[in-house]
């Protein structure tokens, strides 16, 4: 029995149905955003703060999720200087955006094997007006300035009010970077769902391209995940037997994957550098903060982080075991007639992007200092928390495991070759 191909939907009841598919779409995925944000902040205590910021502080950690810049700012009237920085995406916020986003962008899609270039832009322009209106909504909600109390019987209190030179520390997000870089989070989003989905289709032009990339991306993803899924049980684990549980369910709401990818480019070989100081830290592990507490910047790679802690070497473990577990997923998906070496060429070049993207998404950059008529700190307003990759260095590693652990799934799936001379996963 011989199916027609389904043509583009133009008609005006069609397009109402887009339409509303489009809003479902950014309507789950910010309520996502907004819940696991809201959930992560109340565990944090950020519930307690003064002048009832609490919504602007959701909204503002939401914009930074879906990729937006929220500006720190800092003043003391006419004789006050600031410096401040924050460059940090809750990855925790953004992964359940992007899955939740994902999930309702491909699900009208899912019976097609076959869609139209045409049919699929329209269908991202649709959501992408609906997203960034969404998106200027929060930006304009997720600003607000504290006031910082000095003391009552401090001198500077004096002189501050004298001078209408109270200490203020606020922050606001910046409308048009936040719409700009929030419509590249969705174009990759969307992207990454079409590619990774066996489901979802794929215009015509690139259905063949699909046996090389799709198995890839979606060993990666499931690569990703599982990090995801193992440093959720080391946090729940943490929390019943650390103490500390609300703190810990903070992290694990605003920043699990901040923590557990970046665990996977160590387990892989790779260093990061960074500096903690002043009051500012990162709340988990306690090693992380041991090992970037100085002075001066510091090397963050699994030797330095033994020499705190012994079990870090079972971040290279972990790698040994999940890495090749993806490659074999790959190799298991692939075509029949996929060469050994195609395999390793595929898994290099995947895994090379994902530590690229890591790299990307998981550097830490925050600072704040306000110095009162140019004479130091005014003591706990200062501190600094960093954290970046050596980029260069870190995709070379993974692009050389990836090459390796690519040969070897290929080797291992290879019993595996099943009916047909492509694979049931590739069709």
């Amino acid at each position: 029995m011989s199916h027609q191909p389904r043509t583009p939907r133009t008609g005006g009841a069609h397009g109402l149905r887009d339409w509303r598919d489009a809003l479902v779409a950014v309507v789950a995925g910010f309520v996502a955003m907004l819940v696991t944000a809201a959930a992560g902040l109340w565990a944090a205590g950020a519930a307690d703060l003064p002048d009832g910021a609490f919504p602007q502080v959701v909204a503002a950690v939401v914009v930074l999720a879906a990729g937006g810049e929220v500006a720190l700012a800092g003043d003391a009237g006419f004789v006050a200087q600031s410096q401040a920085e924050l460059t940090v995406m809750p990855l925790s916020v953004s992964l359940a955006g992007a899955l939740v986003t994902a999930a309702a962008f491909l699900r009208p899609l899912r019976y097609r094997a076959v869609a139209g270039t045409r049919e699929l832009l329209g269908r991202f322009a649709r959501l992408a007006v609906l997203w960034l209106a969404a998106l200027a909504g929060l930006t304009a909600v997720a600003r607000k300035t504290f006031r910082i109390p000095l003391g009552e019987d401090s001198p500077l209190s004096d002189i501050g009010e004298f001078l209408d030179a109270a200490p203020r520390v606020g922050f606001r997000a910046e409308t048009g970077p936040t719409l700009l870089y929030g419509l590249l989070w969705l174009i990759g989003v969307t992207a990454l769902a079409l590619i990774v989905s066996r489901r979802a289709p794929l215009p015509p032009r690139l259905v063949g391209f699909q046996e090389a990339v799709r198995p890839a991306a979606h060993a990666m993803v499931w690569l990703l995940l599982a990090y995801v899924v193992l440093g959720l049980c080391v946090g729940i684990v943490v929390a019943a037997t650390q103490g500390h549980p609300g703190r810990t369910f903070a992290v694990i709401l605003l920043g699990l994957p901040n923590l557990a990818w970046p665990a996977l480019t160590l387990g892989l070989g790779a260093t990061w550098e960074g500096k903690v100081e002043g009051p500012f830290g990162l709340p988990m592990p306690q090693v992380l903060d041991a090992v970037l507490r100085g002075e001066d910047r510091s090397t963050l790679n699994v030797a330095t982080l033994a020499e705190q802690d012994g079990r870090a070497w079972w971040l290279v473990v972990v790698a040994a075991v999940l890495v090749p577990a993806a490659a074999f997923l790959m190799a298991a998906r692939s075509p029949a007639r996929t060469k050994p070496w195609q395999h390793a060429l595929r898994m290099g070049a995947a895994l090379a992007l994902t530590v690229l993207v890591v790299c990307l998404t998981g550097r830490i950059a925050a600072r704040f200092g306000l110095s009162l008529l140019g004479v130091g700190d005014l003591g706990d307003l200062g501190g600094e928390v960093s954290l970046r990759p050596r980029l260069w260095a870190a995709v070379g590693i993974g692009l050389a495991w990836g090459l390796v652990a690519g040969l070897l799934g290929s080797l291992a799936a290879a019993p595996l070759r099943r009916r047909g001379e492509v694979k049931d996963g590739a069709r």
